[in-house]
């Protein structure tokens, strides 16, 4: 089956607020351990952004949230 890309973002997006609540961090807290501002993290997490991050941005976010980026791609069943 082919997904359209909205898939796959909202994939990213809800395990990056899910790992972010996990580590109990808030936007801005992880947005300063990932170097990236707070409204930007807000963004990808509220769908607001379309096609808005890059692979960097994703590793810079896995970074600070202490996990392997491949966590970020996972679908949950």
């Amino acid at each position: 089956m082919i997904h359209d890309d909205n898939y796959y973002y909202d994939i990213i997006r809800s395990n990056i607020k899910k790992y972010r609540e996990i580590k109990g961090l808030t936007q801005q807290q992880l947005a300063d351990k990932a170097g990236i501002s707070m409204n930007y993290i807000a963004k990808i997490e509220s769908k607001k952004m379309q096609r808005g991050f890059t692979i960097v941005v994703l590793g810079r976010i896995a970074d600070a949230l202490e996990i392997d980026i491949k966590l970020l791609f996972e679908i949950d069943k």
